[in-house]
């Protein structure tokens, strides 16, 4: 049976089927999105976090080290009840489409993108940063130098992030309905083609987001040779 069903998805694979394409197609718009937005709010934060000291500190981070575990269905949940008609954001009207699903994966993506870099930040010699000022550098320089100095860490987080988006099933199903057409994705396809018995369309979905996992990690170790 599964020998059958894994040819019959390499078949769904190389036919170019038009659903499967629609669904690889949607999953990537919303996990890319998620990821952008996560990393314009989550690359800041990080590397603030990482280059001040301040009072209450410790307790931020220890949030931000609990949003990297916080369970999906949750955020999932927090995020259905926000955009309902009667939720504080609800007049956006986003319940059920690709808006709610890419703000879900980025509550999930921006943790792990901030708490990375940080640790990145952190982790650059602290001598670097008087050496800098005393040839006159700004802050801005200094920031950029840091991150450019752990960019390794941003890669990682930047990575982990894409692969909390792209492979999260309970929250983008929750905001998103798993409409045909509109919001099924790699994930909710999964486990709706698999309920219905279409081991073989299941099947094509599961390679095509493995094989996207590795091309991220490939591009990432890549990235950090370089």
């Amino acid at each position: 049976m599964f020998r059958s069903a894994l040819q019959q998805a390499f078949q769904l694979l190389l036919s170019g089927n038009a659903d499967l394409g629609e669904i690889i197609l949607l999953s990537l718009f919303v996990s890319s999105s998620a990821l952008l937005l996560a990393a314009v709010m989550g690359i800041p934060v990080g590397a603030w976090l990482g280059l001040r000291r301040f009072w209450g500190q410790r307790w931020i981070t220890a949030f931000i080290y609990t949003g990297m575990g916080f369970p999906p269905v949750v955020v999932g949940l927090v995020v259905y009840l926000l955009l309902s008609r009667q939720g504080i954001l609800g007049d956006l009207s986003w319940l059920f489409t690709p808006q709610a699903m890419i703000l879900a994966q980025t509550i999930l993506a921006l943790p792990l993108v901030a708490g990375v870099t940080m640790t990145a930040v952190q982790g650059v010699d602290a001598d670097l940063r008087p050496q800098l000022r005393s040839l006159g550098a700004t802050e801005w320089q200094i920031v950029a130098t840091t991150l450019r100095e752990a960019r390794s860490g941003v890669i990682v987080g930047l990575v982990a992030g894409f692969g909390a988006a792209i492979s999260e099933v309970g929250a983008v199903m929750l905001v998103g309905g798993n409409i045909e057409g509109r919001t099924r994705v790699l994930t909710t396809a999964i486990v709706l083609e698999t309920r219905q018995g279409n081991f073989d369309f299941a099947l094509a979905l599961g390679i095509v987001l493995l094989l996207l996992s590795f091309l991220t990690n490939a591009l990432a170790v890549t990235l950090q040779n370089k």
